[in-house]
């Protein structure tokens, strides 16, 4: 049996497979994310390891002797900083932290020869941004500072005593250089981090240490399990849903919308709208990242005093259409096309006799439009797909998943069961256990639900056109 543990940003789940590569179990154990000052996002490293430890113990009850081999997947961007006995300086900043605008800026002052080889956009967030921000605002904590992990680098380091970290998680740092495959040495000197503290890059699915036997007795499992290095989230819902191979594309639905697209290889541009990272076994995937999606649904709601029902309803039920309402979903700025921080939603074109219901309308319509704008701009950068695997907790309305697809006129194929990043850490388990020997060799699951082949939408080009002209009109009015 191999054990997959997923460190989200929210909770952290455990999935227990067999051999075969089918579920056996599976548990998960919430805990906090706070925000000690507007804009910042932090949780304790006691909080992940306390809740790891109950995840683990009920995923594995009466077999965890059985587990031959771990893996990990994890939140990206975070830092959790560790002094010269490797105890945590304070808590772990994560990738929703919003504290280092004035960073961002110092980063894209630099040279363009040394900003390109980073492949991906400097934004809000970033590990490499967060540690400088600590090099700005706590010298004291920075000077102590002898390794930097991610999150779910200084989980499995808590599980092993060994420090290292993987091309996934190390490719979203802003200070990786994605073209060659390492860190990129020249711009953390240029902008005066100290290299050391970053840790060895292994393969994601190497052995990156073994379970040491306190960390087994409080997880319930034998000492000596051989532990892969991991991936980030994103990269492990890739190997979770077996799409590994060139042009497989999916969309990710939930709080956010993810179009996540594995290419052949990398051709960076700066401060680009997309994020270009590293994968199983150095393949290369891009992501287009929608900020605004089931946030700004529950926002909408709200704002409007509508129940779910009267979502779903209104927008799919009534017949009423949007009424020529135009929806900007831009409550939390956006990434995905725009690069636009200080983005912001809003409702146009409405009249006196515009119903309820018809605006209701017009938030589904202008998230999918929002999608639709990020995958022509992926289109135009030369990605290519054929069709998009649906997946997320934000895809279960049938009615949604056909809006989807009409707007973004591209088949979807629903895979809400296929895998997931915790079934993706997993994986890995079972090729550092060597069960596996490589990804190729995976039972990966392939069953899909009906594809939804979109349909003729009247007038949907002219409606996109006035979308995104909405969206130049209100940034050119608001400066």
């Amino acid at each position: 049996m191999f054990l997959g543990i997923d460190l989200g940003t929210s909770s952290v789940k455990a999935a227990l497979i067999d051999e075969a590569g089918k579920t056996l179990a599976e548990a998960s154990r919430p805990y906090p994310v706070r925000s000690p000052r507007p804009g910042h996002a932090e949780t304790t490293v006691e909080e992940w390891w306390e809740s790891t430890v109950a995840a683990v113990r009920e995923c594995t009850a009466g077999r965890g002797g059985a587990v031959r081999g771990i893996g990990f997947s994890g939140q990206a961007h975070g830092v959790v900083a560790l002094d010269q006995h490797h105890r945590p300086l304070r808590p772990a900043i994560l990738w929703a932290d919003q504290r280092t605008t004035a960073q961002v800026s110092e980063v894209l002052a630099l040279p363009a020869a040394l900003r390109l080889p980073l492949a991906n956009p400097a934004a809000t967030g970033m590990a490499g941004l967060s540690l400088m921000w600590l090099r700005d605002n706590e010298p004291a904590t920075y000077a102590a500072t002898r390794r930097a992990l991610s999150p779910k680098d200084w989980l499995r380091f808590a599980m092993t005593g060994e420090v290292a970290t993987e091309p996934s998680d190390a490719s979203m740092t802003l200070l990786y250089d994605v073209v060659a495959d390492r860190w990129s040495t020249e711009l953390i000197e240029a902008l005066g981090l100290d290299a050391a503290m970053l840790a060895p890059i292994v393969d994601s699915s190497a052995v990156a240490g073994r379970l040491t036997r306190a960390a087994a007795q409080a997880l319930g499992l034998p000492p000596g399990i051989p532990v892969a290095a991991g991936l980030a989230d994103t990269a492990a819902c890739l190997l979770g849903m077996g799409q590994v191979r060139p042009r497989a594309t999916v969309l990710q639905v939930g709080s956010g919308i993810q179009t996540m697209t594995v290419v052949e290889r990398v051709e960076p541009k700066l401060q680009p709208f997309y994020n270009t990272y590293r994968g199983v076994g150095g393949s290369l995937y891009v992501m287009a990242a929608v900020q605004n999606g089931g946030t700004v649904f529950e926002w909408a709601r709200g704002v409007l005093g509508a129940s779910w029902l009267e979502m779903y309803e209104g927008a799919f039920e009534s017949g009423e259409g949007n009424g020529g309402v135009v929806f900007l979903p831009y409550a939390t700025g956006e990434r995905a096309p725009l690069l636009d921080p200080d983005a912001t939603a809003s409702w146009t074109n409405m009249r006196l006799g515009c119903s309820r219901n018809q605006v209701i309308r017009s938030v589904f319509e202008g998230v999918a439009l929002a999608v639709r704008d990020s995958w022509d701009a992926l289109q135009r950068e030369g990605v290519t797909a054929s069709h998009m695997l649906l997946t997320g907790g934000g895809s279960a309305d049938p009615r949604w998943r056909q809006l989807l697809a009409d707007i973004l006129r591209m088949p979807l194929m629903p895979a809400l069961d296929m895998g997931n990043a915790t079934l993706g850490a997993a994986y890995l388990g079972g090729l550092a256990a060597g069960h596996w020997a490589s990804p190729d060799d995976i039972p990966f699951a392939s069953a899909t639900e009906a594809t939804i082949d979109p349909r003729p939408v009247d007038g949907l080009d002219e409606y996109l056109a006035r979308f995104r002209a909405t969206y130049r009109g209100l940034k050119q009015a608001n400066g």
